[in-house]
């Protein structure tokens, strides 16, 4: 091990490489069911030591997890199994904003917040954000193929990268930078490495595309008393054409937890089944106009029971906090696997129905925590413990719990995993959204690019 080090240290510097109990910090993710056991932590600051690290690894058979901002909810990140952590913590520069081609250029390990503001300071805009781009990294972002809050207006990360440096497994350097909008010369094989979760290589540079900034963001909180108004809902927003950039879901036990944690007070007195927020730019003077008719004619349809439209920056802060902040206000009770599921948009009353029957029949006591992104058809589930159930138990039960889940997402024709990935933590389950041919595939394409298997093992397969 001193001589692994040793080369480590040659590599990166001697204060670059660390063991033992400063390591373990830097090999897991949010998730709690597994404990990090890592050979080192190493913390390059270019692609070239990169790509030495990987040479070096790949000739011993030295296994290596990728690590960034960590804030994945798979296992994804988790070194369990003495593996060499590699943090792109220190690769966090910022080459600069190009604003003819409107691209931004950087490492991989820049923070996705930091990003955005590089992009304002060039009066541009990053549309990428979910709750945690003030710590997940851009080039974790790219390898979990990211979504967050406004995918329902600019998609996922996958449609903003222009180009991509990667090292592969034996430290050959992948130049995926030609940044022509045309460039139709076969595969285009940055879009191997864009949701890969560090399996194939590690992603050491990007180039991101931005847009033009959004106009003023108007945004609203109702109040509906059945499951399936929220779609109707959204179907209304269709039908009337509303400049949607966020529509989102949650609970009113989401919202009582998130009182219970903040110091956030919901606007509606009295409490309702389940709330939507909603986010409309205002392209045009016309727009509050049609916002208004459409809050109208959802009343009237007896879709929404209450709705309150944002008065200030603040208010606009705060109807987000109520939605943003569930995840967080879990944290304070016993939750099994934080599962993020896709599902058509027609197919979310009936799963979310049957999946309520199965919890009451099956696993009485359990929480089925149901809040998302529903503009995209993405929810995110979370049980929660009852309180008399020892903590074993619940996880035990909890397992099967996710396989009845996952056979209804096949049902209805949903994937098990809508932004989060597959990590440790669903590996077992991929054959419930990928056919075996697809499977076969792209285990295929990892035995070709990592014939040694040492990137990322464990994970997806």
């Amino acid at each position: 091990m001193s001589e692994v080090l040793d080369v480590f240290r040659s590599i990166v510097g001697t204060t670059q490489v660390v063991t033992g109990e400063e390591a373990k910090a830097w090999a897991k993710d949010y998730t709690k069911a597994y404990t990090p056991s890592p050979l080192a932590a190493v913390f390059p600051k270019t692609t070239q030591e990169v790509s030495k690290i990987l040479q070096f690894c790949n000739q011993k058979k030295i296994s290596v997890v990728p690590s960034g901002g960590r804030t994945g909810l798979s296992g994804g990140a988790v070194a369990a199994r003495q593996e060499v952590v590699i943090s792109t913590s220190k690769m966090n520069g910022i080459f600069g904003v190009n604003p003819v081609e409107k691209t931004i250029h950087c490492q991989a390990g820049v923070v996705t917040k930091e990003l955005q503001r590089a992009a304002v300071d060039a009066g541009l805009y990053f549309p990428v954000d979910f709750a945690s781009s003030g710590s997940s990294h851009i080039g974790g972002n790219v390898a979990t193929n990211a979504g967050g809050i406004k995918v329902i207006r600019y998609g996922l990360i996958r449609q903003w990268v222009s180009g991509l440096k990667v090292v592969l497994a034996d430290g050959s350097i992948l130049e995926l930078t030609n940044a022509c909008v045309k460039n139709n010369t076969g595969y285009d094989l940055k879009h191997l490495f864009i949701g890969s979760e560090g399996t194939l290589g590690i992603i050491t540079e990007v180039i991101m595309n931005l847009t033009t900034p959004p106009k003023e963001l108007m945004v609203c909180l109702f109040a509906l008393n059945k499951l399936e108004d929220i779609t109707s809902l959204f179907e209304l927003t269709q039908k009337m054409a509303l400049p949607l950039t966020a529509y989102e879901m949650f609970t009113s036990f989401g919202l009582l937890r998130v009182q219970e944690h903040t110091k956030l007070k919901s606007p509606f007195s009295k409490l309702h089944p389940f709330y939507t927020l909603i986010e409309v730019e205002k392209i045009s003077d016309k727009t509050e106009g049609y916002l208004e008719q459409f809050v109208q004619k959802a009343f009237d349809e007896k879709i929404i029971v209450d709705g309150v439209l944002s008065q200030s920056s603040q208010q606009d802060q705060d109807f987000w906090g109520l939605r943003e902040n569930i995840a967080e206000s879990l944290s304070a009770l016993t939750v099994a696997h934080k599962n993020d599921i896709s599902l058509p948009l027609s197919k979310i009353t009936p799963f979310c129905t049957d999946l309520q029957e199965i919890i009451s029949s099956k696993y009485p006591g359990f929480e089925a925590v149901i809040f998302g992104h529903i503009g995209d058809g993405n929810l995110h589930v979370n049980f929660t413990k009852p309180e008399k159930m020892s903590k074993d138990e619940f996880f035990a039960h909890a397992k099967k719990s996710d396989v009845s889940m996952f056979e209804l997402v096949k049902k209805y024709g949903g994937s098990i995993s809508a932004e989060h990935g597959i990590g440790l933590t669903k590996k077992d389950f991929l054959h419930y959204t990928r056919s075996p041919l697809e499977i076969g595939i792209m285990k295929k394409i990892k035995q070709d690019l990592d014939p040694n298997e040492i990137m990322n093992p464990g994970k997806v397969f």
